[in-house]
């Protein structure tokens, strides 16, 4: 499969690990204090990171600085205690070893700070909340993750709830991508695949659908973009394996995407989430049919004539295909104009599943129009009584040569020294397939 390797592949990743110490973390979870165990499996993941390229840690906490008391708390109770900085993962370690859990739980004011604790956008700024509680200050930590999201100063956090009661957890799922840890044990592997998640891709199938939903279309170029930022993410040529199944690609989970088939038009998916530590399956419909454009009699030197393709009722130009080409298109109906002398208008022109749909047109004849002097004129189209015009003739030239479609014509002309009407000249003509005709005015 050609597949370009993420973009991101070398980029800087900056996690931030945002740590609840408020007072509710002092209660034993099974047999030892519940921030006993955050220190225990915080500093084992940290083994881990600090010996890898591209990476920068920095530690937050909350509700470590202020005790709680009856009817008052500290809900400005948060503060960066280790900064982004290379090999600083013994300085997180330390400061974990000494705090001491004392107030509150200011989540949304905590992740509000934590926009500031990242130097810039421009890495992969990843939040991993660590929390035993809910927000406790009357405030919206949802609604601050969706904004520092929007703004691009994170990517959607990382959110591990430990110890959490069954109904709290609706109220954190909401911040960022929530995993729940229910025992000590389940938290340290939690932590290890959030992690995993925040640095690695997750394997992913892209079916692109028939109509008939069968994911046979394949051969088509595709991107994925970061929907939140527009910024392309990968490009690959979508690819049928040896297996006769799509090929699988490692897509970064961390990203929402939106999916573009590069059909003719494009088919397009939006807010795609990968989820991470699983084989994801995206479905796209992105059926196509083939639209065969026919000049009857024509040899291949002949000089190339250009097709407009409109979907239905719309003017916005699909494509300009030249005549005697094929070319899949999205199946539906579309409005062909053709870009002969005079224009030919083919509307209502249906595209299947699979199917080619055949459309030619007339030969165009040769019209030599040898005039006794230049001058103003032009050429039309006989229609009934009507005249439609087609060309203008060229003023400077005596000699005028055109393509034009079989029919009845009209060509009027005075030479530019002529300043009397009556020397206009006027000579109707048919125009046949194939064929060349000499007038003389």
């Amino acid at each position: 499969m050609t597949y370009t390797q993420p973009r991101e592949e070398t980029r800087l990743t900056r996690i931030l690990f945002v740590v609840d110490c408020s007072n509710s973390m002092n209660a034993f979870w099974e047999n030892e204090p519940r921030i006993t165990v955050a220190r225990r499996v915080l500093q084992g993941s940290l083994a881990s990171l600090e010996t890898k390229p591209n990476v920068e840690l920095a530690l937050r906490l909350y509700g470590h600085q202020t005790r709680i008391e009856p009817g008052k708390q500290d809900c400005d109770d948060t503060k960066l205690e280790v900064p982004f900085a290379p090999g600083n993962a013994q300085a997180i370690r330390n400061r974990m070893n000494e705090v001491r859990c004392l107030g509150t739980t200011p989540i949304a004011r905590s992740l509000e700070k934590a926009a500031g604790d990242f130097p810039d956008n421009k890495a992969r700024n990843v939040i991993i909340l660590i929390t035993d509680g809910i927000e406790a200050c009357d405030e919206d930590p949802c609604a601050v993750s969706r904004a520092l999201q929007a703004k691009g100063i994170v990517l959607k956090p990382f959110v591990i709830g430990i110890g959490i009661e069954e109904a709290n957890k609706f109220s954190l799922k909401c911040v960022g991508n929530y995993y729940d840890a229910g025992t000590p044990e389940t938290f340290d592997r939690v932590l290890r695949v959030v992690i995993d998640q925040a640095l690695s891709n997750t394997t992913t199938q892209l079916l692109l659908l028939t109509d008939d939903s069968r994911p046979t279309e394949t051969d088509v170029p595709v991107t994925f973009y970061d929907q939140r930022t527009g910024e392309g993410r990968y490009d690959f040529v979508h690819t049928i394996n040896r297996r006769g199944v799509p090929d699988t690609l490692d897509i970064d989970p961390v990203y929402t995407y939106r999916i573009v088939a590069h059909t003719v038009p494009p088919s397009v998916k939006e807010n795609v989430a990968i989820e991470p530590g699983r084989h994801n399956v995206i479905a796209l419909v992105a059926g196509q049919g083939r639209l065969d454009l026919k000049i009857e009699g024509a040899v291949t030197a002949e000089f190339p004539v250009a097709c407009i393709v409109r979907k239905q009722g719309d003017a916005a130009t699909v494509n300009a295909q030249p005549m005697n080409t094929s070319q899949l298109y999205r199946t539906g109906t579309y409005d062909l104009e053709v870009l002969t002398l005079p224009r030919l208008l083919i509307p209502n022109v249906v595209i299947r599943q699979g199917e080619t749909t055949p459309v030619g047109i007339p030969r165009s004849g040769t019209l030599n129009v040898v005039a006794k002097a230049a001058g103003p004129g032009a050429v039309f189209k006989r229609n009934g009584n009507e005249l439609e015009w087609v060309v203008d003739l060229d003023p400077r030239l005596e000699r005028n040569q055109f393509k034009l479609l079989p029919g009845d014509y009209r060509v009027v002309q005075r030479p530019a020294d002529a300043r009397e009407t009556a020397f206009s000249v006027v000579k109707d003509f048919t125009i046949a397939s194939g064929r060349a005709l000499n007038i003389e005015l």
